[in-house]
């Protein structure tokens, strides 16, 4: 067995193939002046371990390719983060549903596919293949213990990742809670806790996509007024679209992490091990 990976999972793949203690594949990649995309991956494998997230329409395509030059070999598709999950649902006539489409081009002729806290599990069925979504709760837990926080806070930002934040929070013996709007007025809206005050405690809010970051900003204001004595933003996939790293930091957030999911600078902690104890 190899991992062969594309462009945007370089260290990620390099991380699993350390874990499973396997060969890299040595692949180049080079776009043509019309833009089209090519790719080169010489050593054959039996088995193979496809790695690549999907942040952009052009990942996708290295995917792809990367499964054509392998189309005989037995076939594991790893998909760190795979964006147009969250499209998974029609709400007009006339709209593809993309998350499926995406699904199901990548789960043909592969034997099975894993994902990494994937935003709707329903996705999985889609693949018409073995499908499993990775749970990168106890790495998040391990990285929280490291920023030396007394006994921290861990806010989901609303009801729907509350199941993540209380799966992280369960790892290190923490409370958890979830961030509930309440209008107070026509233009006013009030960010808090669901059911336990943020007065002197440490905070962290924690989801499974940092997107744009103006969620978790405008928490971080109004949490810091509720009399939090520090806000720190954890995420599984550092999306970190049209200026979230400079909007959470504005907001005084302390510190904004994520794994290698997607490879930031803000990258703190490893999918690589979780990964390669499933396969």
């Amino acid at each position: 067995m190899k991992v062969v990976s594309t462009q945007r999972s370089q260290v990620l793949a390099g991380r699993l193939a350390t874990a499973l203690n396997i060969p890299v594949i040595d692949t180049r990649w080079q776009k043509f002046p019309d833009g089209e995309i090519y790719v080169r991956a010489v050593q054959p494998a039996e088995k193979v371990i496809i790695c690549g997230s999907i942040l952009t329409s052009d990942d996708l395509i290295e995917l792809l390719l990367l499964k054509d030059i392998f189309s005989e070999s037995d076939i594991t598709l790893v998909i760190p983060y795979m964006g147009y999950a969250r499209q998974d649902k029609q709400f007009n006539p006339g709209e593809p549903l993309s998350a499926r489409a995406i699904a199901q081009i990548l789960g043909s002729n592969t034997k099975r596919v894993y994902t990494v806290n994937i935003h709707e599990k329903t996705v999985l069925n889609y693949f018409h293949t073995e499908a499993t979504d990775v749970s990168l709760s106890g790495p998040a837990a391990e990285y929280i213990t490291t920023l030396s926080l007394d006994n921290p806070l861990i806010l989901s930002p609303d009801e729907g990742a509350l199941h993540l934040g209380r799966d992280v929070a369960s790892h290190g013996s923490w409370e958890s809670d979830y961030l509930q709007k309440t209008r107070i007025s026509g233009d006013e809206v009030r960010i808090a806790p669901k059911s336990i005050p943020v007065l002197g405690r440490d905070v962290v809010i924690l989801d499974d996509i940092i997107s744009t970051g103006g969620t978790q900003a405008t928490a971080a204001s109004m949490l810091h007024e509720q009399g939090a004595r520090s806000i720190h933003t954890v995420g599984i996939h550092g999306v970190l679209a049209s200026g979230a790293y400079t909007r959470l930091i504005s907001a005084g957030i302390v510190s904004i992490s994520c794994s290698d999911t997607i490879e930031r600078a803000c990258s703190k902690y490893s999918a690589g091990s979780v990964i390669a104890g499933y396969i």
